[in-house]
């Protein structure tokens, strides 16, 4: 059994205060053999507790200890060791002598050894081996000198204001205007960034734009509109261009389709000369009224053919327009070919059914289809109220659709419905 108390060295004390807290020895030898099998150090705190008094060399008397069991064998085998070594210390003199010792070591009861294969450790593990340095300890100027800290890398983040200062690239952009709050609101876009070069991937692309012609100012729109352009291949890009230059589209045409429509120069050449025989075919129209249309409207190159496809079956069967109003329509408004198909249905039945105005004069002015429905209806209601809502070109006193909804408030008042600004918007209240 475990006495209540037992004579040991600081070293022990030492040891078991620190980090090693259980060391199984094997019981067979009464010197402390310590055997490679059966040395287990454990770095937990020991759970299973009582508490002795150490008495300490010289018959002081030691603070309270909480030790458990296995502490107490770390002890016994640590004192009985300890003596052992101080009782045969060598001297200078190359002598050994029986140093005495204030050790008094605890002798355990002996118990039967089981027949093992015991290997003999030449020495004790080293418990005065120097801790390790606290980060509260100080240090010379010399020695924090030689520290190298890294750079300290960008903080994880859905921000690419954290990459600013970090990223050329990054830098740069800002530099040239670049809506980065847009950019990063983008799946993938922000990573996609951080790893572009600016020298390699960035500057031969501007260039590229510069070159065909693109405005300095509008750098920063096409990069905001379109990021992926700065990953597309530079040699695809100018094949792309020297196509539509090659369907006779002039330079400054190129220059503001691209400004207009930035994701033009991703698509292949095949896309872009299916896409331009789809428009020739589909509307009928020689290849200079089709590069106009393409010239004004360039995301026609890009967006799906299926909503230009159902509204031209809207004109032509629900409408009741005719092949030819349709192509001059789309030729004086090629928004009319991408418009949503709900607007312009409300307003073509608006302006058809309510107002009495036949095709023949909507496709004169096509621009009424493109305009705000509100505009439209209150301007109507107004000139009804004043009793000059007459839209037949026969009769006198004769309004225009295209006066009706192109000219700013205070002219048409003026011009078209006699009245004052302030008597139409009294007007509006009562709507």
């Amino acid at each position: 059994m475990f006495p209540p108390t037992m004579i040991c060295c600081q070293r022990c004390i030492r040891m078991l205060r620190g980090r090693i807290t259980s060391v199984f020895i094997h019981p067979s030898t009464t010197n402390a053999t310590f055997t490679q099998q059966h040395l287990n150090i454990h770095t937990n705190t020991v759970k299973h507790t009582l508490t002795p008094h150490f008495i300490l060399h010289g018959g002081r008397t030691s603070s309270q200890t909480t030790v458990g069991r296995s502490g107490v064998g770390v002890l016994q085998g640590f004192c009985d060791s300890a003596a052992a070594q101080l009782r045969y210390q060598v001297k200078p003199g190359g002598s050994e002598d029986l140093e005495a010792t204030n050790v008094i070591p605890y002798e355990q009861e002996q118990t039967p050894s089981r027949k093992q294969h015991l290997t003999e450790i030449p020495a004790l593990i080293d418990l005065d081996d120097e801790p390790h340095l606290s980060p509260l300890e100080e240090i010379s100027n010399e020695e924090a000198i030689q520290i190298v800290v890294p750079d300290a890398l960008a903080p994880t983040s859905s921000s690419l204001r954290a990459y600013v200062d970090k990223s050329e690239t990054l830098t740069k952009l800002v530099q040239l205007g670049v809506d980065l709050w847009k950019l990063e609101q983008r799946r993938n876009v922000g990573s996609m960034l951080v790893r572009l070069d600016f020298q390699s991937d960035v500057a031969p692309r501007l260039l590229f734009l510069k070159d065909l012609g693109v405005q300095d100012e509008q750098l920063a729109h096409i990069i905001t509109t379109n990021p992926f352009f700065l990953t597309e291949n530079l040699d695809n890009m100018k094949a792309r261009v020297s196509y539509l230059k090659s369907k006779k589209f002039s330079a400054e045409s190129v220059a503001s389709m691209v400004q207009k429509a930035p994701y033009l120069l991703n698509f292949s050449v095949k896309r872009l000369d299916n896409r331009l025989g789809f428009y020739q075919d589909s509307l009928a129209l020689n290849p200079a009224k089709t590069r106009d249309i393409i010239t004004r409207l360039p995301r026609l190159l890009c967006g799906s053919l299926e909503p230009v496809k159902e509204n031209l079956k809207v004109y032509e069967l629900q409408f009741g327009f005719r092949m030819g109003e349709i192509q001059h329509m789309v030729t004086k408004v090629p928004k009319l070919l991408t418009a949503n198909k709900t607007k312009l249905t409300k307003i073509f039945d608006y302006i058809h059914n309510t107002m009495g105005i036949p095709q023949s004069l909507i496709a004169k002015f096509p621009q009424v289809l493109n305009s705000q429905f509100l505009r439209i209806k209150e301007r109507h209601l107004f000139l009804k109220y004043l009793g000059r809502a007459q839209y037949n070109p026969v009769e006198p006193n004769y309004v225009s659709l295209e006066r009706l909804v192109t000219l700013p408030d205070d002219l048409f008042c003026a011009s078209v419905a006699l009245a004052t600004v302030e008597d139409f918007e009294c007007f509006q209240k009562t709507l």
